[in-house]
């Protein structure tokens, strides 16, 4: 496994890319609208191999500091190889939507934090 990203929740996505970006110098690298609900926009350093997902919901929620982390996340190449193991250990998980562009699942950790597992595109490098 390779270590992929790290999702944060954001409360304004403007001054969160103001930022990371203005500031910090990460540069994005993708941004996916997730229907009405919310929109991910991926920043990454300048060797490009982590990325830093921030999520903003439409809805206008707010989080107390803390509440606001998402997920870590890994890149796997064969991502049925990893549900057998999953399910052999008898871990609960979470599949992607069949009509979602991405392979993945959700499991948790020990202390019930989301660890999210993708399946690397073949385009993926």
């Amino acid at each position: 496994m390779r270590l992929a990203h790290t999702m944060l929740r954001v409360r304004d996505l403007d001054a969160a890319l103001t930022f990371y970006t203005g500031f910090l110098g990460l540069r994005e690298v993708r941004r996916k609208p997730i229907g009405e609900e919310a929109t991910l926009v991926f920043l990454t350093d300048e060797a490009g191999h982590y990325h830093l997902e921030l999520t903003w919901n439409h809805d206008g929620r707010d989080y107390e500091l803390g509440t606001q982390f998402g997920h870590v996340a890994f890149h796997v190449d064969d991502l049925e190889a990893v549900v057998a193991e999953v399910e052999a250990a008898g871990r609960w998980y979470r599949r992607s939507k069949p009509e979602s562009s991405s392979r993945y699942i959700f499991v948790k950790d020990p202390d019930g934090y989301d660890v999210e597992i993708i399946e690397r595109r073949p385009d993926a490098g």
